[in-house]
């Protein structure tokens, strides 16, 4: 397959760049309430010859807006975030997946770098993920680079992780790109606060299914390390106030998996 027609009319490629060289790819977007992101998703992804949003009920317009923007909608009940992401792959068109949460968009320079340097003798590629936090892009804090494996052959490769975390496995060699994927993680502070009491929960029931057991020790020891890491190791303070919020949403994130999991 060539490079998609929709690619080649927005950034103005020739016929024959990257024709019969470069493999069809299909966008998998997985999704719950996702009205205010997804059509942002979808727009960026111009260099998929298909985009595919698995959806798992949601109770707003996601579905709708979707499908509004040309891309084809499945419904499938949770089910986690790797089988969901898997079960997406399988019902792919193609064999190359670009695989896309709903709160990130491809920079211009990441879909140049998909069509320019994008060849199918390896297994996955990685990009760097840049984060949007309150309005600014975070470059520190241990945010960035963040590189990610969103671009890979679904024969070589899968998604990994019960409950929350969930890695892709490559069987075979992950090439670098170059070019951002554009992370909006969060669209206020109580947002933040909901996701931080959603994660903690589910890495609370990962570890007691793997028999782990809580620990004093790590409850009042794990919080102010996670923040002097971020803060201070890790540059947040160069992100302003900003990277100090980064900073104690780390600690109360560590916090609140600990005690759960202690409990």
């Amino acid at each position: 397959a060539s490079v998609s027609l929709r690619f080649r009319i927005r950034f103005g490629y020739s016929m024959c760049v990257g024709e019969g060289t470069m493999p069809a790819i299909t966008a998998t977007i997985i999704t719950f309430n996702e009205e205010d992101h997804i059509a942002g998703a979808i727009a960026s992804l111009s260099c998929c010859d298909e985009v595919l949003v698995v959806d798992s009920g949601s109770t707003d317009r996601t579905r709708e807006i979707a499908a509004s923007r040309g891309a084809r909608v499945l419904t499938r009940p949770w089910d986690g975030y790797s089988r969901q992401k898997n079960f997406a792959a399988e019902q792919a068109r193609h064999d190359w997946i670009l695989s896309l949460d709903a709160d990130e968009r491809l920079s211009m320079e990441l879909a140049d770098a998909i069509v320019r340097d994008f060849s199918p003798g390896s297994a996955a590629y990685s990009m760097p993920r840049l984060a949007s936090y309150m309005g600014r892009w975070i470059r520190h804090s241990g945010w960035y680079p963040d590189r990610k494996i969103r671009l890979y052959d679904r024969r070589r490769c899968q998604w990994e992780g019960d409950f929350v975390h969930e890695r892709l496995k490559a069987d075979g060699p992950v090439r670098e790109l170059h070019g951002d994927v554009l992370h909006f993680p969060y669209r206020d502070w109580n947002d933040q606060l909901a996701r931080i009491d959603r994660y903690t929960r589910l890495a609370a029931t990962a570890a007691h299914s793997a028999g782990r057991r809580g620990s004093i020790l790590n409850l009042i020891a794990a919080p102010p390390l996670t923040f002097i890491r971020t803060f201070l190791i890790h540059a947040g303070f160069l992100d302003g106030w900003r990277g100090l919020a980064i900073a104690c949403m780390a600690a109360r994130y560590v916090f609140m998996r600990e005690f759960r999991i202690l409990r």
